[in-house]
């Protein structure tokens, strides 16, 4: 295999990254034209916790303006995931045996349907559960009317929390992949992984056990697939040994 040098690699990269940029963007412009419908699709679990009468605020001049906007400029980024991968398996493809492509595009792809899962398990289980405890728990007098920015950083980040812990089956079979570990010493450890999903569970949901448990026992079942998988994955020791020598 002919290296290139260290500038073509970099035009390339450069390259790479403007046509993600340009794919955000070509996203961004007609979605915006929904900004408003689609943050009142996103506060709908919240809306329909708030009591008789309440509504969401705006505390800032700009904020009607900002919400909306970040809101289907992150909207962006996510539809736009699988073309970034696509830009990013390109640029390291050539670098890599046939063995690591065959098993790198399965792996990329589960990654992006995982996020996506865990995005759409947030929404649609956690947060109505989540913002119902809230309303239920407000102090008596105490109106809950909450901030349309403090509101969508509050979703952002547990979006961000719930597809990422998603990713666990990937995560398990790259670090048997690596060899940084192996399916027998991850099954050994399975008790403590249990308690770390809930604990986990526990920090990124509301203080209840129902939305904990929805969290924690998803990320078990998915570290089971994950060793499930794992076992059909050769070690980094067996891959390079299964190489031709030069």
């Amino acid at each position: 295999m002919q290296e290139q040098p260290l500038i073509e690699h970099l035009i390339e990269l450069r390259s790479r990254l403007l046509k993600s940029v340009a794919a955000i963007m070509v996203l961004f412009f007609p979605l915006y034209y929904f900004a408003n419908p689609i943050y009142a699709f996103m506060a709908e679990p919240l809306q329909a916790a708030l009591p008789a009468g309440a509504t969401m605020i705006a505390t800032q001049v700009t904020s009607p303006f900002l919400a909306p906007f970040k809101l289907t400029l992150v909207l962006s980024v996510f539809l736009a995931i699988p073309y970034i991968l696509y830009q990013a398996w390109s640029f390291i493809a050539p670098g890599m045996y046939q063995q690591e492509k065959r098993l790198a595009i399965p792996l990329l792809v589960s990654s992006v349907a995982l996020f996506y899962l865990g995005v759409a398990f947030a929404y649609f289980v956690v947060f109505p559960l989540a913002f119902s405890f809230f309303a239920s728990a407000s102090p008596t007098g105490v109106a809950m009317m909450t901030d349309i920015n403090s509101y969508l950083d509050f979703i952002l980040t547990l979006f961000f929390a719930f597809g990422f812990a998603f990713e666990i089956p990937i995560a398990t079979v790259l670090l048997v992949k690596a060899g940084i570990t192996t399916e027998a010493a991850l099954r050994e450890k399975r008790p403590y992984v249990i308690v770390a999903c809930f604990v986990i569970g526990m920090l990124l949901t509301p203080p209840d056990v129902i939305s904990q448990t929805l969290l924690a026992i998803p990320m078990w079942m998915l570290f089971e697939a994950g060793l499930y998988f794992s076992r059909c994955v050769p070690s980094a020791e067996q891959t390079e040994a299964e190489q031709p020598s030069a």
